[in-house]
């Protein structure tokens, strides 16, 4: 199992116990994940912007139009953006209220962002981006036509300065509050693909198909 070289940005200093600098268990993370948050300085404010992503090797990308101020603005400028990942797994319920806390799993990484030109990985990552949301979608689809692909910008993100941070388990409390008469424990939480819903415009006859028939199960 590889570990990523620890830097002054990404050592966990805070309950350092918790952090972890592997490979496997960062990537682990990021895939469940299916939104991140980037953030950097624009015009000497912190700035930051919620997106998708996907994971793909040891790089994450983000899409975008052309058009999107924040897409052109990483492009031309290549701030060192800092993307951060979260998955809540519990509420974590103490004695007292100080020391409630989240069962989590996270993800903080650096990097600069590059341009994906090379058409094969555009296809790749967009593919892979859609089979994430969904699987099975992207053979069911239309694919992009030359506009479309004109219109949509790729960026890439090495995943090599990063760390992951966890917590688990039950609460922690001081010794002397776990004789008092209060309930404690985990309320456990997970994302949650529901029913599908039909397009009211969708063309008579068309059935659900069979890769989302279980998808909410």
């Amino acid at each position: 199992m590889s570990e990523l070289e620890k830097t002054k940005r990404t050592t966990i200093t805070r309950l350092p116990k918790r952090g972890s600098y592997e490979s496997e268990t960062i990537h682990s993370i990021l895939d469940e994940a299916y939104f991140c948050t980037l953030a950097y300085e624009r015009d000497g404010v912190a700035f930051q912007i919620p997106t998708g992503f996907v994971r793909v090797g040891e790089k994450l990308y983000i899409h975008g139009s052309v058009g999107s101020f924040y897409m052109r603005e990483l492009l031309s400028r290549k701030p060192v953006v800092s993307i951060g990942v979260m998955l809540v797994d519990g509420m974590v319920l103490a004695r007292s209220a100080f020391h409630h806390s989240v069962n989590y799993r996270s993800v903080i990484l650096f990097a600069q962002p590059e341009l994906v030109s090379e058409v094969t990985e555009q296809y790749h990552v967009l593919e892979r981006f859609t089979e994430k949301i969904c699987p099975g979608r992207w053979a069911d689809i239309r694919k992009p036509d030359a506009g479309e692909w004109k219109a949509t910008m790729v960026l890439s993100f090495d995943i090599s300065e990063a760390s992951a941070k966890i917590r688990t388990g039950a609460p922690k409390d001081d010794e002397e509050d776990y004789d008092l008469d209060i309930w404690a424990g985990v309320i456990p939480t997970s994302f949650e693909m529901k029913t599908p819903i039909s397009d009211p415009a969708l063309k008579s006859g068309v059935d659900l198909p069979d890769y989302l028939k279980n998808s909410w199960k």
